[in-house]
């Protein structure tokens, strides 16, 4: 038997052949699944010292690949098999008859190269390498399985606290939970949500004189200030003058907010459209960067669309997708009604409990007030989060199917907000586009400084945070507008300490805590206890 003795790297295959005399065959069927090819000593010196790159990362061997590719010999063992069935079949087909099953001149697997391969002088440590929780490594590893742990951990600690207050309070949520007859009392609010249509329609007549020419553009200017005025105030008067439920009042407010919101876009954005196609009609040379892709028009159907979409900022035309998927807003439909019931849930069963055994935060021990705001922030955490949940990504997701409407960035990953300011930026996408779109850049186009133009989009934003829970409230203590303003100095800090400790997640930190465990655990004690002193007073 003559066998080839050409060097080669350890995971190549090597050839082996055969002898023609009939003995030697008989020999090689008896002992076939044992002929392999030991390395040379030239290869396994190689394999022994494998050279190190200047920059401390190693050459890699392929002995090493072969051990990390295949996991294991066996592996490695299977995988030479089906080879060796396949050159069978190939020397089937070009008429090789071969008793021996070698196929005269065959490439088979050296898996003695494998077992050779990693040597007890084989280096172990051959370049630098950081620890998967290292400060500088944190962040470019998955951490899907903490995540896991963490849901774990939060179903099981959260199951004994539910089993532990029905234990202790019982089933606090009465059958009046849903609906109930006090909600029928209601109906003058239900009745001007609904009169609500008319503000859009109203701004519609008045954007299509406009078109005509019929009348001047100081003129169209004055009747969108009444009409978006009208808009808002309104629904505050119904609020004010009918002895509604907290609910209903903060849904009209909420609907009449976005009315508003929607009729200054469209305003503004017919405004915008009309001057340049007066600049065209007159000739004057526009610059290159100002966008020309709608033309000015005012379509009733474009509108219509406008008022139902998922958006604050008017425009003639949106992309859109191509189909509704059915199946998909069933889904959602469903995530919808659990995690409503779920905030239900919370809310009567632990959130109100605390509140109502609390005393004002303001009024009392400071040791007690601090333990009253920290135990609420669980509960009020939890709230919040299926809110978002709910109202950013289930509601306005189905409402974006229905419509077919194609941009669906209602939100980016805000809980990676290194600062307030990018909180802010990112929680609320239609709010932040609109507030960039007409009030941020058209103060910077009129010299305000970018200081003062954010100071004024947060001032907007604090008051209707006011409205929408004061009025519903019909209390006016500001504390909700002196919470919006009290983000202007969050913002200096956080943007502060995120360019003192930078690629640190500090900020990150800072807002979590100010949110869910301090602020609004505060603002719902200090609105509840107003709410029940006022109702004292009135009794």
């Amino acid at each position: 038997m003559a066998i080839s003795e050409v060097p080669e790297s350890v995971g190549t295959t090597m050839t082996t052949t055969t002898t023609t005399t009939a003995s030697f065959q008989s020999d090689s069927d008896l002992n076939r699944s044992t002929l392999r090819r030991r390395p040379s000593l030239s290869s396994a010196r190689g394999l022994s010292n494998s050279p190190l790159k200047p920059d401390g990362s190693e050459a890699e061997s392929s002995a090493e690949d072969l051990i990390r590719e295949s996991g294991s010999i066996d592996s490695f063992t299977v995988k030479s098999s089906k080879e060796d069935m396949d050159n069978k079949k190939v020397d089937a087909v070009n008429g090789v008859n071969d008793k021996t099953g070698n196929g005269g001149n065959r490439e088979v697997p050296d898996i003695s190269a494998v077992k050779f391969a990693y040597r007890p002088s084989f280096p172990a440590h051959r370049r630098v390498k950081e620890s998967p929780l290292s400060s500088d490594n944190i962040f470019k590893q998955s951490h899907a399985g903490l995540f896991n742990l963490c849901i774990v951990v939060l179903v099981a600690v959260n199951s004994r606290l539910i089993i532990e207050n029905l234990m202790k309070y019982g089933w606090l949520i009465k059958s009046g939970f849903w609906f109930s007859s006090k909600s029928l009392r209601d109906w003058p609010l239900f009745m001007c949500c609904i009169s609500l249509i008319i503000f859009p329609l109203a701004s519609y007549l008045v954007e299509k004189l406009a078109q005509n020419k019929f009348i001047s553009e100081p003129v169209v200017v004055l009747l969108h200030i009444i009409i978006t005025t009208t808009a808002i105030v309104c629904p505050v008067l119904v609020i004010l003058r009918c002895d509604s439920a907290f609910l209903s009042g903060v849904t009209l407010m909420l609907f009449a907010c976005i009315v508003w919101l929607k009729l200054v876009s469209y305003a503004h954005t017919n405004y915008d459209m009309r001057a340049i196609a007066q600049s065209i009609e007159k000739g004057e040379e526009l610059p290159s960067t100002l966008n020309l892709e709608y033309t000015y028009n005012v379509s009733f159907k474009s509108l219509a669309y406008f008022i139902v979409a998922p958006t604050l900022c008017y425009q003639p035309s949106y992309p859109r997708t191509p189909s509704i998927r059915k199946g998909w807003v069933f889904r959602q439909l469903v995530k919808l009604i659990i995690f409503t019931g779920v905030m239900g849930f919370i809310i009567e069963q632990y959130i109100n409990p605390i509140v109502q055994n609390s005393q004002h935060p303001l009024k009392g021990n400071l040791l007690y007030a601090i333990e009253r705001v920290l135990k609420l922030s669980v509960p009020n955490l939890y709230v919040w989060l299926c809110s978002f949940y709910c109202l950013f990504h289930l509601w306005l997701n189905i409402l974006a199917e229905l419509l077919r409407f194609g941009d669906r960035e209602f939100y980016q990953d805000w809980w990676n907000a290194k600062s307030v300011e990018e909180y802010w930026r990112m929680w609320n996408m239609p709010v932040h586009k609109w507030m960039l779109r007409h009030i941020y850049f058209p103060c910077l186009r009129n010299g305000v400084p970018k200081g003062v133009a954010a100071l004024i989009a947060f001032l907007l934003s604090a008051v209707f945070h006011e409205l929408c829970i004061a009025v519903p409230c019909r209390i006016f203590k500001l504390w909700a507008f002196i919470g919006i303003m009290f983000q202007v100095p969050l913002v200096l800090i956080t943007n502060y300490l995120q360019n003192k400790f930078r690629n640190s997640m500090v900020g990150n930190m800072i807002f979590w805590f100010i949110f869910s465990i301090l602020g609004q655990p505060m603002c719902v004690l200090l609105y509840y206890h107003d709410l029940m002193n006022r109702k004292g007073k009135l009794d």
